[in-house]
């Protein structure tokens, strides 16, 4: 199974007196997102099912990473996912169909980071080190677990396959 993390792309500052759920992404997050869409489909990292925070922020980050994918991907926009803590959003990601064999989820900061430390026993060492530092916006971390039961993830039992940002994209193509 593969599980694909994806924090929301750059937004917008929250207006005062604004509801968070409503800040949309900035010209920048509005790039980012379709330029690692295109970066997914190229490596074949195409899920077979979003879990997608209902933020307007994670809707448009979602819309620009799905321009760029097959069309067709099945997209649940989770309430549960906004804000959520680590046990949360495992609980979520367990509820997943053993059909499913590549999930993404997009969602939110700490949550998301917190969640993809805690999943992670081993993969590529450069890699583990970056996430650690941060799960920067539009940071897109593939994890990979022996088995095809989401029921089944637990701490420690992944593997990093990748961790790609936006920053790492530019910097591979100066």
């Amino acid at each position: 199974m593969r599980l694909m993390i994806f924090r929301h792309a750059k937004a917008e500052k929250g207006a005062p007196g604004a509801r968070d759920r409503d800040r949309p992404l900035n010209p920048r997050g509005l790039k980012e997102a379709p330029r690692m869409g295109v970066y997914m489909a190229r490596h074949k990292l195409v899920p077979r099912h979003a879990l997608v925070s209902p933020s307007r922020r994670t809707r448009e980050t979602w819309d620009g990473l799905a321009a760029a994918l097959p069309a067709g991907i099945p997209v649940f926009f989770e309430d549960r996912l906004y804000d959520a803590a680590p046990e949360a959003l495992v609980a979520v990601i367990k509820e997943t169909p053993t059909s499913v064999p590549t999930l993404i989820v997009v969602g939110h900061n700490p949550g998301l980071h917190e969640t993809a430390r805690m999943l992670i026993a081993a993969g590529d060492v450069e890699a583990r080190e970056r996430l650690n530092e941060g799960l920067p916006t539009a940071g897109l971390a593939v994890i990979d677990f022996a088995g095809d039961d989401w029921d089944k993830v637990h701490p420690q039992g992944g593997r990093l396959e990748r961790f790609v940002t936006p920053r790492l994209l530019t910097a591979a193509t100066d």
